[in-house]
């Protein structure tokens, strides 16, 4: 069992920036995928970045490569989102999420392998 806490939301102005962490309690070890994902009013939730546990394997949507970063430290299972130079359009509510451990490093990135979620974390740009 796995239980994810988010935390790093907040409010800021076009241009700023904010670094999500992202804290998976388990009492397991075991390698995983691992990842953030948003959701904005009205819109389907989509998949911001992924990084595999073991193998350190990233992948970061085109839509925001060049500007976030996905970054990870297995010994405090925590799981961090850097992003820079934000803007409007990134608002939403931002969510952590692992996928079971028998998910291979190359399927990190397919969403409907992630089962445990966190409870999000609120991300409004101005």
């Amino acid at each position: 069992h796995v239980q994810l806490v988010e935390s790093g939301g907040g409010s800021v102005q076009a241009g700023g920036s904010l670094k999500l962490s992202c804290k998976a309690f388990t009492y397991s070890n075991t390698l995983h995928c691992w990842g953030w994902f948003r959701q904005a009013p009205g819109k389907e939730r989509e998949l911001v970045a992924t990084s595999h546990s073991g193998d350190g394997r990233t992948d970061i949507a085109d839509s925001v490569k060049g500007r976030f970063t996905i970054s990870q430290d297995n010994a405090k299972n925590t799981l961090y989102l850097t992003m820079d130079n934000l803007k409007p359009g990134d608002t939403g509510v931002y969510y952590c999420a692992t996928a079971p451990p028998q998910v291979p490093p190359w399927s990190c990135t397919t969403t409907s392998k992630y089962v445990t979620w966190g409870q999000g974390t609120q991300v409004t740009v101005s």
